[in-house]
């Protein structure tokens, strides 16, 4: 690519993401969103959350499943849940969370 392309697309690229991210902000006010849609994009955040963490929490390095109790993603991310559910803190979940998988990725290196 020369050099006025890669400075054209950064430019059309800009723009876009301009106009895709203000489009609300300049007309929201005139749009109405029906209530079964606002229903429905409700659960918009954990889904997008789920996609982003379970393949991190349930595949190793190579891509395969990786259930075992090896696992220490997996055994920090069900720890965290069960904390999440006694304590319904989402700060103190993600701080225990990342305390339990570092504390079994120091036991694991160490061999403890």
């Amino acid at each position: 690519m020369s050099d006025w392309e890669i400075w054209a697309t950064i430019v059309v690229l800009a723009l876009s993401t301009v106009l895709t991210r203000s489009g609300f902000w300049l007309v929201g006010h005139r749009v109405t969103i029906p209530p079964r849609i606002q229903d429905m994009l409700r659960y918009a955040p954990p889904c997008a959350l789920a996609a982003i963490i379970g393949p991190d929490l349930l595949l190793d390095t190579g891509g395969q499943v990786h259930l075992a109790l090896s696992n220490p993603k997996l055994l920090a991310g069900i720890a965290s849940v069960g904390f999440y559910l006694w304590r319904r803190n989402m700060l103190q979940t993600i701080v225990f969370g990342m305390l339990v998988f570092t504390l079994l990725r120091i036991m694991h290196v160490f061999g403890a």
